[in-house]
């Protein structure tokens, strides 16, 4: 069974690439037993909305 270290990294990750069917299935079933990971995955997903937020009104009051 994969580690929450393991799967920490596997969510970083998930953000850069495409995950191999192996990975996504232990890390979907990683994340289904571990409350942590799964916050984690959610802060994750939240960082990354905020940060296409923060370029879009950055690159508009550079354009003004």
């Amino acid at each position: 069974m994969m580690n929450c270290k393991e799967a920490t990294k596997l969510l970083s990750d998930k953000k850069e690439r495409h995950l191999l069917g192996k990975e996504q299935v232990s890390l979907t079933f990683h994340t289904m037993m571990c409350s942590a990971c799964r916050n984690f995955g959610k802060q994750m997903d939240s960082i990354s909305v905020f940060s296409q937020s923060y370029l879009k009104v950055k690159d508009k009051e550079d354009s003004e």
